[in-house]
């Protein structure tokens, strides 16, 4: 009896000074003026409550204590952010000071933030000149206009290849085919090949390489939170990571290697027609005088190809799954299609300023399910206040996107897909409007927008336009798996199969 009773009275003073520790922490959080959060266990803070979709939990959790959120991860502290409000704070007026990467052990195993425009600080020589390339000779709207008929192209390549499957009554992995499809677009502007067809093994490899990075790059990571785990690589992400790079380097290299090759047999001279993206970086290169190397190039290009390819083709699955969840909204949006292209057409890239309803689809896919649902993690450069609370130096700031377009403040039925609350409004993706952030905002928001904005809409108006849609197997509308994995972007957990059915038209 004496020994059950001294147990009891152990557990007892246990759970009060554990009580007590809790208490003493939050009160101290409170006086010292830092964001509310929730409590801390010793040691490992708030890891336990991160979960494997932490745009998720973070979303629950911010409900509890506000848009401004601070976590304690392992060593890690952290500052969720889950408003448009205290958004437009950080990627607007403190941008400055908070545009700094958070880079993580993946990243740094591959050391991809010594090179990446994506990581390199914005203060430093080398992203000015890495973010000027890419804006001059990607993404202007010169060089957009430029690609136009090279983006029709692949779009009526995956429209040939939808017709082939109708044929057979064929249900098509829609990730894939718009994998594919957006993964040639990307190469034949960087390298003027197609990298993978729409028949070959190739193109699953492809896609997997490229979702295991991005899994590996977003991956929850004991690492991250005690950096002196990271030599034991204990989740396997440095290895799934430097898998992935290499990978990726070894293909660039071999096409750096042919066109220096073919630039040396032609004594240098430049053709200025039919010149891609790499032609132009090589051309800046071997001419002398350029700050860029072979690590350079490498690197920005793992950029161009993981955010061009992986965010777009997400979008497009996505889209197509909420369509299919919802006919009614899909025969909308193939009625608006209809009445601009006409009966014979084909959807022109110009066709899609006359389709204010397709456009609404786009935005409230990106609502719903934003490719990057927590942004790339910042780092505070100095003590900064973020709506009153105070934001210390080092915090990694995470502004989780995919909660501020569920947000019931901000959004009417937030859960529902419905563009038309897009209609007659302004709101856009473009960074102006904080509550639809899903490309960023500030001097970090995502360059190839623009690009990623014409080939979505393309694809998707294309795809309406051609064929009519129903799902394999039985399967009902509202029975269809929505289930999200995360990683830097937000993938659907199991592909979306759909049968393409030929419209006849009269």
């Amino acid at each position: 009896m004496d020994i059950i009773s001294g147990q009891a009275l152990f557990l007892l003073f246990c759970s009060i000074l554990s009580c007590l520790l809790i208490f003493t922490t939050a009160k101290s959080r409170y006086r010292s003026g830092l964001p509310p959060g929730p409590p801390r266990l010793p040691i490992i803070g708030n890891i336990h409550q991160v979960g494997k979709n932490p745009h998720q939990s973070f979303a629950d959790l911010s409900k509890t204590y506000g848009p401004v959120m601070s976590l304690k991860l392992g060593c890690l502290n952290s500052v969720v952010i889950a408003s448009p409000e205290a958004a437009r704070e950080v990627l607007r007026t403190h941008d400055q000071i908070l545009s700094v990467r958070k880079f993580n052990s993946s990243i740094r195993s591959i050391n991809h933030h010594k090179y990446s425009v994506s990581w390199l600080p914005p203060s430093s020589d080398r992203w000015r000149l890495l973010r000027k390339l890419s804006v001059t000779h990607l993404f202007s709207a010169q060089r957009i206009e430029a690609t136009r008929a090279l983006r029709m192209q692949k779009v009526q390549e995956l429209v040939s290849f939808m017709n082939e499957s109708s044929e057979r009554e064929e249900a098509v992995d829609i990730s894939r085919a718009s994998f594919i499809t957006v993964l040639n677009i990307i190469s034949n502007i960087l390298f003027s090949v197609d990298i993978v067809s729409y028949d070959s093994v190739k193109s699953s490899v492809f896609k997997d390489l490229m979702i295991s990075g991005m899994e590996a790059a977003g991956d929850p990571d004991l690492a991250n939170f005690f950096p002196f785990l990271e030599f034991l690589d204990l989740q396997g992400n440095r290895k799934k990571m430097k898998a992935f790079a290499e990978g990726l380097f070894k293909v660039f290299l071999e096409f750096i290697d042919a066109k220096t090759a073919e630039k040396s047999l032609r004594n240098n001279i430049k053709d200025v027609s039919g010149r891609d993206f790499v032609d132009t970086i090589l051309d800046l290169t071997l001419g002398g005088g350029s700050e860029l190397d072979i690590n350079d190039i490498k690197h920005l290009l793992l950029d161009m190809f993981t955010a061009g390819t992986d965010t777009s083709s997400s979008t497009a699955e996505w889209a197509m799954a909420e369509l299919l969840r919802n006919p009614k909204t899909m025969a909308k949006a193939q009625a608006e299609i209809d009445r601009v292209v006409g009966q014979n057409g084909v959807v022109q890239e110009s066709d899609i300023s006359g389709m204010p309803y397709l456009q609404a689809v786009v935005k409230e896919t990106f609502r719903l399910h934003p490719a990057a649902p927590l942004l790339i993690p910042r780092k505070a450069e100095t003590d900064v206040e973020i709506l009153g609370f105070l934001v210390r130096q080092d915090t990694q700031v995470l502004v989780n996107v995919w909660a501020i377009g569920r947000d019931p403040s901000t959004w009417e039925n937030p859960l529902r897909f419905e563009p038309e609350r897009f209609l007659g409004k302004e709101i856009d993706v473009k960074g102006r409007d904080y509550e639809l952030i899903p490309f960023g905002a500030g001097r970090r928001v995502c360059p190839g927008m623009p690009l990623a904005l014409k080939t979505i809409s393309l694809m998707l108006a294309s795809l309406l336009y051609s064929f009519d849609w129903k799902l394999p197997n039985g399967v009902v509308p509202e029975d269809l798996d929505m289930d999200e994995t995360f990683g830097i972007t937000l993938h659907k957990t199991n592909p979306l199969y759909a049968i393409p059915v030929k419209k006849m038209r009269h």
